[in-house]
C-alpha cells in the first residue's frame, strides 16, 4: 500500500501537451519515460544507478517523479539506454529542465509537510479535481477568515506567523480556479459541513455566501448530500485528481491525521472513483446548491 512518503508508480509518457504541464506532472512524465527505456533494454536499476553514480533508490525516485533531474544524469541514462538520436535526446532533456522549474510552494516548505507537498503540485497540474468533504468546506472554496479559523484549530501549537503562512498557502492554491477555467472542480460535501460553525457567525455567513457564488461558476460544480440521504460513503475526505494527459493515471488522495496516502494503480483508484460516483448520485443536483446555501444562511 502506498504511504504518505511513497507516491507509488505514477505511470505516464511525454505527450504533445506535456509542455503545458506543471513541474510535478512533467517529473512524472519524464520519469516514466526513463523507466520504460530502461525496461525495454533489460537494464536493472542497479546498473542504471552505477552509471549515474547513485543508488537504486535514486533511480526509483527519478522514475516515479519524486525528485528533480540533473541534466548530466538524464544524459548518461539516455546513453546507457541506447538513445543516440540527438532530437530525441534533446526533447527529453528539455522536458527534464522544465520539470526542475522552481515552484511557488517551495517558499512555504516550513509550513507544508513533506507528505502534502506532492499533493499541492498534483493539484496545480490537474485538469479535474473531484473531492468529497465531510466536516469542512473544502480548502479550495474557503474564505480567508474561514481558512484561518480551521487552520488555527488544527495547528493550535503554531505561532501566529505560522498560521498566517498556512493561510497564505491555502489562498495561493485557490488561484487555479480564478486564473483560468481550464481547471475543473467537482465538490460533493456533506450538509453537516455547512451547518458546523467555524469561527464567528459573520465568518460563517461570509463563507456560505462565498460558496454560493463559486457554485455558480461554469467550471465549479458543488453538490450537497442532505441529511435525508442517510448514511453514505463510509469514509472521510477523499480527492481524485485527473490530468489532461491521457497517459497519466488518476491519483486518489486520502488524508488522515498525520499524513496521507496516494493511490495510483488502477485497481486502487477504482473503488474511490465508484465511491465518488455514488456520492454524486446521493447528493442533491448542483442546481439545488444555491438554494440550499441560502436556506442555511437564513438560519444563522
Amino acid at each position: 500500500m502506498s504511504t504518505a512518503h511513497d507516491m507509488g508508480d505514477l505511470a505516464g509518457t511525454p505527450g504533445s501537451d506535456a509542455v503545458q504541464s506543471g513541474p510535478t506532472a512533467l517529473r512524472i512524465l519524464v520519469g516514466s519515460q526513463l523507466r520504460r527505456l530502461r525496461e525495454s533494454r533489460g537494464i536493472t536499476r542497479e546498473a542504471a544507478a552505477y552509471v549515474i553514480r547513485g543508488s537504486q533508490s535514486k533511480i526509483s525516485r527519478m522514475e516515479s517523479g519524486r525528485t528533480s533531474f540533473k541534466p548530466r544524469d538524464v544524459a548518461d541514462l539516455l546513453t546507457l539506454y541506447g538513445v543516440t538520436e540527438e532530437a530525441e535526446r534533446q526533447a527529453l532533456l528539455a522536458l527534464a529542465k522544465q520539470a526542475n522549474a522552481v515552484t511557488w510552494w517551495q517558499d512555504y516548505r516550513d509550513v507544508i509537510p513533506e507528505w502534502f507537498e506532492a499533493y499541492v503540485g498534483l493539484e496545480q497540474d490537474a485538469a479535474l479535481i473531484r473531492t468529497h468533504e465531510v466536516q469542512f468546506v473544502p480548502g479550495l472554496l474557503q474564505t480567508e477568515e474561514y481558512a484561518r479559523a480551521v487552520i488555527a484549530h488544527g495547528h493550535h501549537d503554531d505561532s501566529a506567523e505560522q498560521v498566517e503562512r498556512r493561510v497564505a498557502v491555502r489562498m495561493r492554491r485557490q488561484r487555479i480556479l480564478t486564473r483560468s477555467t481550464t481547471h475543473r472542480l467537482w465538490v460533493v460535501m456533506d450538509e453537516a459541513a455547512l451547518h458546523r460553525r467555524v469561527g464567528s457567525r459573520e465568518t460563517m455567513r461570509a463563507q456560505l455566501e462565498h460558496l454560493g457564488r463559486l457554485a455558480e461558476l461554469p467550471h465549479v460544480t458543488v453538490q450537497v448530500i442532505p441529511f435525508t440521504s442517510g448514511i453514505v460513503g463510509g469514509v472521510g475526505p477523499v480527492t481524485i485528481l485527473r490530468f489532461a494527459q491521457t497517459e497519466l493515471h488518476d491519483v486518489a488522495y486520502v488524508e488522515h491525521l498525520i499524513g496521507a496516502q496516494y493511490f495510483t494503480k488502477e485497481a486502487e483508484v477504482l473503488p474511490y472513483q465508484k465511491l465518488m460516483d455514488e456520492l454524486g448520485i446521493c447528493a442533491a443536483p448542483s442546481t439545488a446548491t444555491p438554494a440550499i446555501v441560502r436556506q442555511i444562511i437564513g438560519t444563522l
